[in-house]
């Protein structure tokens, strides 16, 4: 495994399973694939969703360039989950990740090990959270040819926190005074170089400027922010007025339930009713997070363009999960509702590919996608064989002017990471969503296309009867198919599960 120094350049040394040789791409090579997370991102904090207090417009050029997914959602949306189910092209039963818990050291199928395979130079820079080998002291890589790493773990001395410490020996990290699931927000303590964005986005404009390989590279790049602390830098927060940021999105029926709050609640809180003023002090912070994320985009973009590569790269944005945000009196992430499971989605293609689409730039799709259709895109546009062991679909198949085979609907779940009284599951077709809360237990259901911030719940609403049957429905025949159990589902019903289960049997080791 190579690493990148504290200064970030680029050391390239020749590894097995890439070509050996330097000079120019040939044409009939796959395109480059750039892959963009941030962590924790809204779907609605693109302002090309509509949110005019949004500052992102590098994102949302990436949107005109290309296509962007109106309902992609995350299926188990905390950290760990999710990137599982992004490093396999499973669903969570099959991944074996049923809720926050800890990536597998291995697994049978995984992107960067197919992407090398396939001839790709494979590059993770910033957050994969895929956990820590204490023999190595290094972070365990899936296969990744280079690795350089800020996971945002207080237990871990990864890449990032070498590098601060060498740079500024002492200096605390956390010096702002923000914990990582802190509801508050404040301006970066330390001079902006040494925020975990800009040294990310430093890290990837750095291996773009370096590379002078024949073979493609699949670059991924893993911000670790807008996730908590919502710390940017004080430029970024001066151009957000607080008194302007929208107030949370509140049922006052079903969602009462988590009003419940403290006098002086904890910071890393999960739900509860902390007063207008605080959620905009929140949100300020929050935002102007994003909008530096998306500043240091367009620089990798920019850099991409200045290297002659961007007409040759295929690139992808998305984030793992949301965060609520105070919305139904509810915090970080966990939960099916719009804050947490619904994620930015949006692809860009090279004039390469141009004669494989059909479908206008700057498109919006309505299609259901989700975290697990990402290694199968990749893998479709390195031209590798797709295993029929993948539950995910290549999004390529949404670029054609008739998606032929796609799904209907798509299934979502979370093991208790909070309350032991929330564990869930849920199924939507980004019109209707269909909600199981197993420790009640009970139902909820949405009417998205005229309530997609959820606010009215359907479930127990007499003209909602047969919809809320056929949803149940489709979850039993779910649940059977994958051959759950009597715990999960008997004699056609569905059961209550007074305790959570955070693996499934599938989960390797």
């Amino acid at each position: 495994m190579v690493k990148m120094n504290g200064k970030l350049f680029l050391l390239v040394l020749i590894f097995s399973c890439v070509a050996t040789s330097t000079g120019q791409r040939t044409s009939s090579q796959p395109p480059n694939i750039l892959f963009l997370m941030a962590d924790q991102m809204r779907a609605d904090l693109l302002s090309c969703t509509g949110n005019k207090l949004s500052k992102t417009p590098n994102l949302d050029q990436l949107a005109t360039e290309g296509v962007r997914y109106t309902n992609a959602f995350s299926t188990t949306p905390t950290c760990t989950p999710a990137r599982a189910a992004i490093l396999t092209g499973l669903s969570p039963w099959y991944h074996g990740m049923l809720g926050y818990g800890q990536v597998a050291n291995r697994y049978n199928f995984e992107m960067p090990r197919a992407l090398c395979d396939g001839g790709y130079y494979t590059c993770s820079i910033g957050k994969d959270h895929f956990g820590w080998n204490s023999t190595a002291n290094d972070g365990i890589d899936h296969g990744y040819h280079q690795t350089d790493l800020y996971d945002g773990l207080e237990n871990e001395l990864d890449n990032y926190d070498r590098w601060l410490t060498t740079e500024q020996p002492g200096v605390n990290p956390m010096a702002t005074g923000l914990g990582f699931n802190d509801y508050r927000g404040a301006a970066y303590a330390l001079p902006e170089y040494y925020h975990p964005t800009a040294w990310v986005g430093r890290g990837a404009t750095s291996f773009i400027e370096s590379y002078n390989r024949t073979d493609p590279f699949f670059l991924k790049v893993s911000f670790h922010r807008p996730h908590s602390p919502y710390d940017p830098p004080e430029r970024w927060m001066e151009k957000f007025n607080r008194d302007d940021m929208p107030p949370p999105y509140v049922g006052n029926t079903w969602d009462k339930e988590y009003a419940q709050t403290y006098d002086e609640p904890p910071p890393p809180m999960w739900n509860g009713d902390i007063g207008l003023d605080e959620v905009k002090r929140s949100r300020q912070a929050y935002y102007a997070s994003a909008g530096f994320v998306d500043e240091w985009i367009g620089k990798i973009l920019q850099t991409l363009d200045r290297k002659g590569l961007r007409n040759n790269t295929f690139v992808f944005f998305t984030a793992d999960h949301g965060d609520m945000m105070g919305d139904h009196y509810l915090w970080r992430k966990g939960y099916p509702y719009y804050g947490s499971a619904h994620v930015p989605m949006l692809l860009s293609w090279p004039p390469s590919m141009d004669t494989k689409v059909s479908i206008k730039r700057g498109t919006a799709l309505d299609v259901v996608t989700e975290l697990r259709d990402i290694l199968p895109t990749f893998l479709d546009v390195a031209g590798v064989n797709i295993p029929e062991t993948i539950n995910g679909s290549s999004l390529l198949l949404t670029l054609e002017k008739s998606t032929p085979n796609w799904r209907e609907f798509i299934d979502l779940e979370h093991a208790v990471v909070y309350n032991e009284t929330i564990h869930w599951n849920a199924l939507t077709d980004g019109q209707i969503k269909y909600i199981f809360r197993a420790y009640y237990p009970d139902e909820q259901l949405f009417d998205l296309s005229k309530d997609h911030m959820e606010l009215t719940n359907l479930g127990s609403d007499p003209q909602w009867k047969s919809t809320l049957l056929k949803w149940r429905g489709r979850m039993v025949a779910q649940f059977e198919k994958e051959g759950r159990g009597e715990e999960w589902v008997k004699d056609g019903v569905l059961q209550r599960r007074e305790k959570t289960q955070v693996y499934s049997p599938n989960y390797p080791g």
